[in-house]
């Protein structure tokens, strides 16, 4: 310092002829800047040793996410061998057919669903000879008192819907059963119920008890309400994965010809007479016997031996008689992959499947698909259709002639769809059966309406019925009891029946309970609340069912689990967004800040220190006071890379200057983000003004700045300065 004092006193001198003493106040101000650049040198040498160690830790943070995609690109190789396996396994149980042993083990399941169809049409024929009867044994009760029209309806009425109170009893107990005592041991307990309301309806007549034929009806709902739910389960859990969809309509083909059956037998000639009717209800106990001797040859489910009981060589053995060969390891692997996929779920009840959000997109369609085949109105057709025509103008005779023509179109078209379920799809038919029936539900209302204005109209309500019961024999009357059990994997599959039969008794018990009233109160149109509510069935089919067609049971439970995600993460989105949109009282705040605050612009730049002015009295740099908080070591790059202030250096570099620091408060922030650290504190003082992009405004001096202090010693007239 002092050998720069000497030369800067010598060229002050030689060029100005300013003498030492005069350039004390100069060297002062010029060690001040250099103090000060050295000290920002320093503080750039601290902040680049911060940056090369944060560069260390990205680099380590590199080498772990590679090591990362790495194991997801192994992952995602082994998942597309598992993918490319299990579709060689499925278009390998796509090649499977049928044998003799599994039509013999579905025969002699899908008689369940024969003695529910049977049960279901049984009682419309006898209607008069059933109100007969009840009124009769009230007269024998009471010493010859007769019973009132209206109270023998209304008691023909409970004969009727007591059915369906049973049926509820029996679906909602019917995933218990399964579990219990198996789908193959459930059907033979429930035989026994069978044969017992079978004989309670035959000898109701013979000791002329009303109630007794009540218990009798009820008791068979239990047989029904469990038949409709174990059979489903058990064809669909035993069936070939590309017949499944045939196979499952054979419950609904069942149904067809039990009430086929029932109507035929049920006209006067027959058993539709005062002696006969009681022989026509206990018929019933024929299918419950059949089954009882054809069952127990049959194998237990192979995916309840091997999901829920764990008993795989009890499960091979099953899938070698009903597949009848040796090759049975692609289904074993099948339901293997099922069992992992659902072994969470693999003990759930009835509560647990409501309160789960996964499963309750499947549940709500199942519970919907069951609705949709009770109040589309074809029970008020099984029920009441030899009344509905009587209405019209047929006469009784040919009203029942016309019920059986219903019942016969509906077998026919039931064998039409079995091939059609599995090349159209479940979903496709269920819309095409709904869209139908809605069609031809108009026409019904219509023929009421104008029957007594034309006399051929008969024809019209004929025709309409019949066609809508053809549109529902090709979708709402086999697929709701399918798609219930191929909608649920092994573990909820039980549970879900259950609310899924559940649900469709009572649809079934409130149409039989409802309609003779609201035939009362609506008349002519009397179908036209039916109409509705395909309308409303066929919206939902349209927008939320999927296709289950040629699709594993895991495959359409992991549909559902990643529509679930796909809700969640939405939500979560949406609520995210929600968290970060400030509030009405957050902008306002915001915004009175704002004008309490304005923001430092780029062109109106203010100093840290006093106005520049020349007229403005500004003091040296020496008595500047400078917060400690200032001059420490957490600065910002921007502040530290100044120059001497009033330099030119320092004017003509200082946009690039800002250029900078902007381009490294962005890598900084990059750095934070990749190692997740809090970057250190580096700003200025918080009286310090800032930049729009968060730097520090370093301090700027005009051209023509003029340092206070001391005022220079004038020359004397001679031009010598004093000592």
């Amino acid at each position: 310092m002092k050998i720069m004092n000497r030369n800067l006193s010598g060229k002050l001198e030689e060029l100005h002829g300013i003498q030492h003493v005069d350039t004390h106040v100069a060297l002062s101000e010029i060690r001040g800047q250099l103090h000060e650049l050295t000290r920002s040198v320093e503080s750039c040498q601290s902040e680049v040793c911060e940056v090369k160690r944060d560069m260390i830790a990205i680099k380590h943070e590199i080498d772990s996410v590679q090591l990362v995609k790495d194991e997801i690109d192994e992952i995602r190789e082994s998942l597309d061998r598992l993918e490319v396996e299990s579709q060689r396994r499925k278009n390998k149980l796509l090649e499977q057919g049928l044998t003799f042993f599994l039509v013999y083990s579905i025969f002699s399941a899908v008689l369940g669903m024969l003695q529910f169809g049977y049960n279901t049409g049984v009682i419309n024929a006898p209607e008069q000879v059933i109100e007969k009867f009840i009124r009769t044994a009230h007269r024998r009760r009471n010493d010859g008192e007769n019973m009132t029209y209206e109270r023998s309806t209304f008691m023909y009425a409970i004969v009727v819907s007591i059915f369906a109170i049973g049926g509820m009893v029996g679906g909602f107990i019917g995933g218990w059963i399964a579990n219990k005592f198996g789908r193959k041991g459930g059907l033979l307990i429930n035989n026994l119920v069978g044969i017992a309301a079978a004989l309670a309806m035959v000898f109701s007549k013979q000791i002329t008890s009303y109630e007794l034929l009540i218990i009798g009806r009820c008791l068979i709902g239990v047989n029904c309400g469990l038949n409709t739910s174990l059979v489903p389960m058990y064809i669909s859990e035993i069936a070939p994965l590309n017949l499944r969809g045939g196979l499952g309509t054979v419950n609904q083909l069942a149904v067809t010809v039990g009430l086929l059956t029932s109507q035929v037998l049920g006209v006067e000639p027959l058993l539709g007479t005062d002696e006969g009717w009681p022989y026509l209800l206990g018929i019933a106990v024929f299918p419950s016997i059949l089954q009882l001797i054809l069952l127990p040859v049959c194998p237990e489910s192979p995916r309840y031996l091997l999901i829920s009981k764990g008993q795989e060589q009890a499960a091979r053995d099953a899938l070698r008689r009903l597949r009848n060969t040796p090759h049975i390891e692609d289904d074993i692997e099948e339901m293997r992959a099922e069992e992992q996929a659902q072994q969470a779920e693999s003990k759930i009840t009835m509560f647990e499947l409501l309160r789960s959000p996964t499963l309750r997109m499947p549940l709500m369609i199942a519970i919907v698909m069951q609705l949709s085949q009770q109040l589309s109105g074809i029970n008020a057709v099984f029920y009441y259709s030899t009344n509905l025509f009587i209405t019209t103008g047929l006469s009784e005779t040919s009203a029942k002639y016309a019920t059986i023509g219903i019942g016969s179109v509906m077998v026919l078209m039931t064998l039409v769809s079995i091939p059609l379920m599995d090349r159209r799809g479940r979903r496709t038919l269920h819309l095409y059966g709904l869209g139908g029936m809605f069609i031809f539900s108009i026409f019904i209302t219509i023929s009421f309406l104008v029957k007594e204005l034309v006399s051929w109209i008969w024809w019209l309500s004929v025709v309409s019925t019949l066609f809508y019961v053809v549109f529902f024999a090709v979708g709402p009357g086999s697929i709701p009891w399918m798609i219930t059990a191929e909608l649920f994997s092994q573990g909820p599959r039980p549970a879900a029946m259950s609310v899924a039969v559940l649900i469709n008794w009572c649809a079934n018990f409130i149409v039989a309970i409802g309609f003779p009233t609201m035939q009362t109160l609506l008349e002519n149109y009397t179908f036209l609340p039916f109409s509705m509510f395909l309308a409303v069935f066929w919206v939902f089919t349209y927008k939320n069912v999927p296709e289950t067609k040629n699709k594993t049971f895991d495959e359409i439970a992991t549909l559902f689990k990643i529509q679930n995600k796909q809700k969640n993460l939405i939500n979560c989105v949406n609520n995210f967004t929600a968290i970060n949109e400030p509030g009405p009282n957050q902008v306002l705040q915001k915004k009175n800040e704002q004008e309490m605050n304005p923001p430092v612009l780029m062109g109106n730049m203010r100093s840290p220190y006093p106005s520049s002015r020349p007229d403005s009295p500004i003091s040296s740099p020496q008595s500047r006071s400078h917060s400690p908080t200032s001059r420490s070591r957490s600065r910002s790059p921007c502040s530290a890379g100044s120059r001497s202030p009033g330099s030119p250096q320092s004017q003509a570099s200082e946009v690039s200057r800002q250029e900078s620091c902007h381009s490294r408060q962005s890598r900084q922030s990059r750095i934070s983000r990749a190692t997740g650290k809090t970057s250190r504190s580096r700003s200025a003082s918080p009286s310090t003004p800032r930049l729009a992009n968060n730097c520090i405004s370093p301090p700027l001096y005009p051209r023509n700045f003029q340092f206070s202090g001391p005022e220079p010693p004038r020359p004397f007239p001679d031009g010598r300065y004093p000592h």
